[in-house]
């Protein structure tokens, strides 16, 4: 029998049965399932977590958390999700504060069901990457200076070995997502799995699909359009934004020399910074900012502090750190087994990342990726002043051209529930281009429903809703 059949007789002999309280799948990891967090609603999937030793002569090990479908979970593909930074958590960001099942409670001391989680839909894998991100680490302090390729190879690594804890999933649908600087982190692993899949005489990754938010794809065209936002957003003047435009060569942009471009494109550069200040989350630019505790005590007595904005609570990255940081959560999600000398953090403080890494031209990667005949989505909030959708629609239209792929959905909006969703373009029936409209640079934070309805699509492999008919 091949490996292919072996699998799929692996995967019907999967019993259920149960587990300390709690109903476990014999082949998952007993060790690795999570009761209950504290403070979390009672639900009906199961969540697990743990470890995946990447190098164990290093003793690196990579830190992951995975939310069980919530409905028909035998059904449902898996979803990676990353998060970009380079160096900030998928567990803290992706899991608990956009598109998990869960979000911390303003007290920090416990959770709130995310009515919107992607778990409706699919399985979900989190994973914080690299090691020195999070709860993942290496006893060889050298490996905290890592970059793109090494990244990739370790999360191959990951994907191989968490499979041999969770077999089940070998065989499903594979859709790797996320955001930011996973424009690069993506795009790379897709690259070193279907580089797996080619050598391999076995096992093959069964990647259905690519999608990111707001992607870091190609520097010198991400970077000029902040500016062109910032212009476009009534928050700089005309007299900078046209000196930006008019003096600033982008093509010679670069995060570890940006000031190669001209004295009056950098002067014009900081005016634009200066002017939009720090009271502005440029992440999302219509929501509030939210202020560390001493400051927000003095400034609530003024009225300027404000917690809740638009229906999002910006506070919570504190009530995230706090609560992640109370050792029964995390004696519950079975992390930081080697006692770190420094606390969870959002985004690591131990990494050194390699910066020119951050000028890579992503655009090939995607090229192969849909060579493969796997569909790509790209889709921006239209709030997100940091990876604006100016940059990426051009460049998703650069790629196309490159492609030969015809316009197969002329650029039109989409809706959620009788309102616009966003807007949407398709080329050659594989590449995707969609906004989510009042979205941030984490697009399921602030869009929840929209996020869902896209996400939806993406994995079911339908185009967005182009009537005001309900959507759910």
């Amino acid at each position: 029998m091949g490996s292919w059949g072996r699998g799929l007789l692996l995967a019907e002999l999967l019993v259920w049965s149960s587990c300390l309280g709690g109903v476990a799948v014999v082949g998952y990891p007993a060790e690795d399932l999570v009761e209950r967090l504290p403070g979390q609603p009672a639900v009906g999937f199961r969540q697990y977590a743990g470890y995946v030793d990447v190098d164990v002569e290093a003793g690196r090990s990579l830190y992951y958390y995975f939310a069980e479908a919530d409905g028909d979970a035998d059904k449902k593909p898996l979803t990676l999700w990353l998060n970009g930074g380079p160096g900030c958590s998928s567990i803290g960001g992706g899991a608990f504060t956009e598109l998990g099942p869960f979000f911390p409670r303003g007290d920090g001391r416990g959770l709130q069901i995310n009515t919107k989680a992607w778990n409706k839909a699919s399985s979900l894998l989190f994973v914080e990457s690299p090691a020195g991100v999070g709860w993942s680490y290496s006893n060889r302090t050298s490996d905290y200076k890592s970059g793109d390729e090494s990244t990739a190879n370790d999360m191959r690594t990951f994907l191989i070995r968490w499979y041999e804890k969770f077999p089940e999933f070998k065989y499903r649908g594979l859709f790797l997502t996320g955001e930011s600087y996973a424009g690069h982190y993506i795009p790379q692993l897709a690259d070193v799995l279907l580089n797996y899949n080619q050598q391999s005489t076995g096992f093959k990754f069964n990647i259905r699909g690519v999608a990111i938010g707001n992607p870091l794809l190609k520097l010198d065209r991400d970077i000029p359009s902040t500016y062109e936002f910032f212009w476009s957003h009534g928050m700089i003047s005309d007299e900078i934004g046209l000196t930006i435009m008019n003096t600033c060569d982008f093509e010679d942009y670069t995060f570890t020399s940006p000031h190669n471009v001209s004295k009056e494109c950098n002067n014009a550069i900081k005016d634009a910074n200066d002017v939009v200040g720090d009271y502005i989350n440029p992440y999302d630019v219509i929501l509030d900012v939210c202020y560390p505790s001493i400051v927000e005590q003095e400034l609530r007595l003024r009225k300027y502090a404000t917690k809740k904005s638009v229906g999002v609570d910006v506070c919570m990255t504190y009530e995230r750190r706090f609560y992640f940081n109370l050792p029964e959560v995390q004696n519950a999600l079975h992390a930081n087994r080697t006692n770190l000398p420094y606390s969870w953090s959002m985004c690591s403080r131990v990494l050194k990342y390699n910066e020119n890494d951050g000028n890579i031209n992503i655009l090939p990667l995607l090229k192969r990726i849909i060579q493969h005949h796997i569909p790509v989505w790209i889709f921006s909030g239209d709030q997100d002043s940091v990876v604006p959708l100016l940059g990426s629609r051009t460049l998703v239209r650069e790629l196309a051209h490159d492609l030969s792929f015809k316009v197969t959905v002329p650029y039109r909006a989409w809706f959620h529930k009788d309102q616009v969703g966003g807007w949407i373009t398709e080329y050659g029936n594989l590449l995707t281009f969609a906004t989510v409209r009042g979205a941030a640079h984490m697009v399921p934070y602030a869009q929840p429903a929209r996020a869902l309805t896209l996400f939806k699509s993406f994995i079911s492999g339908q185009r967005l809703p182009n009537a005001t008919r309900p959507s759910e």
